[in-house]
């Protein structure tokens, strides 16, 4: 009988390391060396010795990343090491200044980078004790995060065990969960059949589906994974660069992205965000930019933090994405303060992840210095990649009827006089709380 029972505890053994290989080539290499018929085959070989044996369940089986019961709420994590934001760099001249700044504070001639795309999902980070994945969090403020480690179990690139004969006691591997942009496009076709709201874009869709209080749902979202750094690691591990810290996720099966690399100087780190921006349409994720990272953790640990960032580590954005659409009309809005905005309506246009339908005109001032009227083409981005707004006119393309827009003078939701004081570009309306639309903005405030 105990001899039956080990030779069982060896078949789930060896079932367990079958299926998790499989997914690692299906999910993380995307090169599956089996039909799907086989591993269907396999997976309920699994199911059926665990059904019949639940004592042998192990904790890294393909069988436990779906199920349990929906959660009242998401439990808080401290997170034992924080999960810093970077500073940010728009501009070449900013780029330069970074990369002059280590020069002087570490004393050589030329920094060794690594390179990395920055990811448009959200970190979260994953702790496996002796290999074995326990725990999953999202970053929260840097300090606390939310527990979402049964929905974390849902995605098949996340290894349950890690790929090593000895790994560290505690190991925290830092990352982020996205959808890929193929898959997002299935989803948001799912959600039009069954009659249900579309995902405005590939992170709205990630965010939304991982934190899920029922993990069920979670595993019918197509989630995926990519690692780019450690946190804390018992006992410690003598690596020596952030690139060897990518070679070692590798070796444990977890994913990272092809295009990390390293550079040396500030040509290099130009070089890389040049073939990045190229790339960033033809990648199967969304990204905003990319990061770079002094290479040497003696060097990082020298250069140590500021306030909420490290002072080793820039993120150099991308430009907020452009699309031209027409201004179909012009209205205002009134804000708390009585602040009148002029806002274009335009017809729908996709850019930046979102369909955008109206875009601000901030003031008077500034519609007058763009030449905006009602019918023009327009150059549109998302500023920050959040607030839509018009970034030029296409003069060459304004049509021959066009109309200009004038603006009120008085209130168009209680019809008191708008004013303009001398020192502002703001027109406000003088109607104060008798003003339902001060009225209410103030109430939601």
């Amino acid at each position: 009988m105990k001899a039956e029972k080990e030779n069982t505890k060896k078949k789930i053994k060896e079932l367990i390391e079958k299926i998790n290989g499989f997914d690692y080539q299906y999910y993380v290499l995307d090169n599956p060396s089996i039909s799907d018929f086989e591993y269907d085959k396999i997976f309920r070989s699994l199911v059926d010795l665990e059904s019949a044996n639940p004592d042998l369940i192990q904790p890294d089986s393909p069988t436990q990343r779906v199920g349990g019961e929906p959660l009242d709420a998401f439990e808080s994590v401290i997170h034992r090491q924080a999960m810093l934001s970077l500073n940010n760099a728009f501009e070449e001249d900013e780029l330069i200044a970074f990369d002059k700044r280590i020069k002087d504070d570490i004393g050589i001639d030329e920094v060794e980078y690594a390179v990395e795309p920055k990811f448009d999902g959200l970190a979260i980070t994953l702790t496996y004790e002796n290999g074995i994945f326990i725990q999953g969090a999202t970053r929260g403020d840097g300090y606390t995060g939310e527990n979402v480690t049964h929905n974390l179990k849902t995605i098949r690139s996340i290894p349950t065990k890690l790929n090593h004969p000895k790994p560290p006691k505690i190991l925290e591997v830092r990352g982020e969960v996205l959808m890929l942009k193929k898959d997002f496009e299935l989803l948001n076709q799912k959600q039009e059949f069954l009659g249900e709201k579309k995902f405005a874009n590939p992170r709205n869709a990630a965010a939304g589906s991982l934190r899920q209080l029922d993990p069920r749902i979670t595993a019918t979202r197509p989630l995926t994974f990519f690692s780019y750094g450690l946190g804390v690691c018992e006992p410690h591990l003598n690596l020596k660069t952030h690139t060897e810290t990518i070679q070692l996720l590798k070796q444990f099966n977890l994913p990272i992205s092809d295009l990390s690399a390293s550079v040396k100087g500030v040509d290099g780190l130009k070089s890389f965000y040049d073939k990045v921006l190229k790339l960033r349409d033809s990648l199967a994720y969304d990204i905003d930019g990319v990061v770079y990272k002094v290479n040497s953790f003696n060097y990082q640990n020298e250069l140590g933090f500021v306030s909420r960032a490290p002072r080793w580590a820039i993120a150099h954005k991308f430009p907020a994405e452009e699309a031209l659409t027409e201004i179909l009309d012009i209205d205002v809005q009134v804000g708390r303060t009585g602040a009148i905005t002029p806002v274009a309506r335009l017809k729908p246009v996709f850019v930046g992840g979102v369909t955008v339908t109206n875009a601000t005109l901030h003031n008077e001032d500034e519609m007058i210095r763009k030449d905006i009227h009602i019918g023009d083409i327009v150059s549109v981005r998302r500023a920050g990649d959040v607030i839509p707004e018009i970034v030029r006119v296409l003069i060459d393309k304004r049509p021959k009827v066009i109309k200009k827009f004038k603006m009120p003078t008085k209130c168009p939701e209680c019809d008191s006089p708008l004013v303009r004081l001398d020192d502002e570009a703001v027109i406000r309306c003088s109607g104060g709380l008798i003003c339902p639309a001060q009225q209410k903005q103030s109430i939601v405030h």
